[in-house]
């Protein structure tokens, strides 16, 4: 490590800490001026003062999974799932559906519901035919909705509906059970 002098602000400002300092055993002196050369640490005393452990790392949010289990995955297949809720959010603003996406999400936890189906229209064929009118911008912003939802961690799964739910214009969401 490359020691470096300090500069006369920096001396100053080690000055006024050093007199604001009250010593742990006030029979001891203090240490007077700043040397040019940092000192080093002294090692570390057992039995002063019990050293801080770093928090631990906080556990991060379960993600939604790419795959449920084979009996989820048959009824997603077959179309045999039934959404015990749905919220249609095409024809809405970004910002309505956005709320209502985050309003549907709070009814649907608070009932226990595991499905969610959410219509979300379908997307553009091609951008070519978009014209001036965004189209799918619902659908483009839904997967950012629900990563940033403050109920994200709550949610197992994100999958396209069966053509009987709407297809590619729809998701469900499943959802985890209560904790």
């Amino acid at each position: 490590m490359v020691r470096r002098r300090l500069t006369n602000e920096e001396e100053a400002l080690w000055d006024a800490l050093t007199r604001s300092v009250r010593p742990l055993r006030p029979g001891q002196p203090r240490r007077a001026a700043v040397s040019a050369t940092p000192m080093p640490l002294p090692p570390a005393r057992t039995g002063l003062t019990p050293q801080a452990r770093p928090a631990p790392p906080p556990k991060p949010a379960p993600t939604p999974a790419a795959m449920l289990d084979s009996s989820w995955e048959r009824r997603i297949r077959s179309g045999n799932l039934a959404p015990e809720m749905s919220i249609d959010l095409h024809g809405h603003s970004l910002a309505a559906a956005h709320n209502r996406l985050n309003q549907a999400l709070a009814q649907a936890l608070a009932q226990d519901a595991r499905t969610l189906l959410v219509v979300t229209g379908k997307p553009p064929k091609n951008s070519a035919t978009m014209g001036s009118a965004r189209r799918g911008a619902i659908r483009g912003e839904i997967g950012h909705w629900l990563e940033t939802s403050p109920y994200a961690d709550r949610i197992a799964s994100v999958r396209v509906a069966h053509p009987r739910h709407g297809g590619d214009g729809a998701i469900y969401l499943i959802l985890r059970r209560k904790k």
